[in-house]
């Protein structure tokens, strides 16, 4: 056999997509991947969790079924599941994930101006936390005399439409870490982003319970997947 009909040989026994595959690795590395269509974006995560497959229909079905690259990333674990996917590559997919959370986080605390005058790394951080999670969720900020982040916590976890907080309890965890002021925020995961009766009540009763102790709710945002909403800039604080 000739060096030509060997070459042919080989060729003809790999796989067609491994082809594809560098060539959307070359395109990625270009403008990491800012030009690329969602099922693109994918395919590319898919053959890093399948590396002998043809994956570019499943990241289509996957992206159809889903309504998105961000969707289908936050997607619960039962669902990936359901539809067929294996726990190594949901776990590439919650890996990714987990990395947006912390890179936003170390991008917003790691500040050293006030929290507040940094609104859009903020507001960044809080739609990768919670803008897709299933269930609400209550947070707060605890900020120093400076205004910068001391820490973040995690008050409670509800249902899809309701999450009980305490007063008593964001009381307690501000003396705990010395905590001058506040910003409170928890998301709506059914999509509407104006506060109902129950988030104003509980906002004013954290008020009035922080509010002999001299320290200060700054904000109250509510993060749905399209939107914010925001309590100081819409004038419901003092």
């Amino acid at each position: 056999m000739t060096k030509n009909e060997q070459a042919d040989a080989d060729k003809a026994q790999k796989p067609h997509y491994l082809g594809h595959r560098q060539r959307l690795k070359e395109r990625f590395l270009t403008d990491n991947g800012r030009s690329m269509p969602d099922y693109e974006l994918m395919e590319l995560l898919l053959t890093i969790a399948i590396p002998r497959r043809d994956v570019k229909p499943l990241a289509k079905e996957l992206i159809a079924k889903f309504g998105s690259f961000a969707n289908v990333l936050n997607a619960r674990t039962d669902d990936l599941q359901e539809f067929g996917l294996t726990l190594n590559t949901i776990t590439v997919f919650k890996i990714v994930v987990a990395a947006a959370v912390k890179m936003s986080w170390q991008e917003l605390s790691s500040r050293d101006e006030p929290v507040l005058s940094n609104f859009d790394y903020m507001l960044d951080y809080c739609r990768t936390a919670m803008a897709h999670l299933d269930v609400e969720e209550f947070r707060v900020l605890f900020l120093n005399a400076k205004l910068q982040i001391i820490k973040e916590e995690i008050m409670q976890r509800g249902t899809v439409n309701h999450v009980a907080v305490h007063p008593r309890e964001v009381v307690k965890a501000a003396l705990d870490c010395g905590a001058i002021s506040v910003v409170l925020f928890h998301n709506h995961p059914g999509g509407k982003a104006a506060p109902s009766a129950d988030d104003r009540e509980v906002t004013r009763q954290i008020v009035e319970a922080l509010r002999p102790l001299k320290i200060r709710v700054q904000d109250h945002i509510i993060i749905t997947k399209d939107n914010y909403f925001s309590f100081r800039t819409s004038g419901l604080l003092e």
